[in-house]
């Protein structure tokens, strides 16, 4: 066990899931402005 941790761990869960949680949120969020700035795009030209 790492000495820095002590005896009370408040989360045993792997950090490489928050990681990954951590990088696919924003992408997701800023996919979803592109797509919506697009369909503004394709409703200005019409």
């Amino acid at each position: 066990m790492n000495p820095f941790e002590g005896e009370n761990i408040n989360s045993k869960r792997n950090d490489a899931i928050d990681a990954g949680v951590g990088f696919v949120v924003p992408f997701g969020v800023f996919f979803i402005m592109f797509i919506i700035a697009t369909i503004f795009e394709y409703v200005a030209m019409l």
